[in-house]
C-alpha cells in the first residue's frame, strides 16, 4: 500500500479523532466557566445571560454534541460562528495580528470547526451509527 492510499484509508478517522480532541479541549472552556472545572480565576463569576455565560453554555453543549459526534454540523457551524464572534469582539480590537491581540486560538477554532460542518463527524460518531 503506497503512502497515499494509507492517508486516504486513515483521512476518515482522522477527521473523527480531530473532532473529538477539539470537542474535548473546547469543553473545557465550559467546564471552567460553569462546573469550575479547572477553577480559573477569570472564570470566578460568570453570569449565565452575560456574553461570557452564553458562550460557555455553548461551549459545554457544543463540546459534548462534538465528543459524541451527534448532531455535528449544526453544532460545529454554530461553534464556528461563537468563535468568530468570540474573535471580533474580543481580540480584533486588540490589534490586527491574532498572535498579538491572543485570539489565535479563536481563529483556529473557528476554521476547525468551520471545515468539520463542512466535512461531517467521520466514522467514529453516532451520527454514523444512525445513519445505518
Amino acid at each position: 500500500m503506497n503512502l497515499e492510499a494509507l492517508a486516504a484509508a486513515w483521512a476518515p478517522r482522522l477527521l473523527s479523532a480531530l473532532r473529538i480532541m477539539s470537542g474535548l479541549l473546547f469543553l473545557q472552556h465550559g467546564t471552567a466557566k460553569y462546573l469550575k472545572i479547572p477553577a480559573l480565576p477569570m472564570f470566578a463569576k460568570v453570569e449565565p445571560l452575560s456574553l461570557s455565560g452564553v458562550a460557555g453554555m455553548l461551549e459545554l453543549a457544543g463540546g459534548v454534541l462534538l465528543i459524541l459526534g451527534l448532531f455535528t454540523r449544526c453544532a460545529a457551524f454554530v461553534l464556528s460562528g461563537l468563535m468568530a464572534f468570540a474573535y471580533f469582539l474580543a481580540h480584533a480590537p486588540r490589534g490586527f495580528f491574532p498572535i498579538a491581540n491572543a485570539g489565535e486560538l479563536a481563529v483556529l477554532y473557528c476554521f476547525v470547526f468551520l471545515y468539520i460542518a463542512a466535512a461531517g463527524p467521520g466514522p467514529w460518531s453516532l451520527d454514523a451509527a444512525r445513519r445505518k
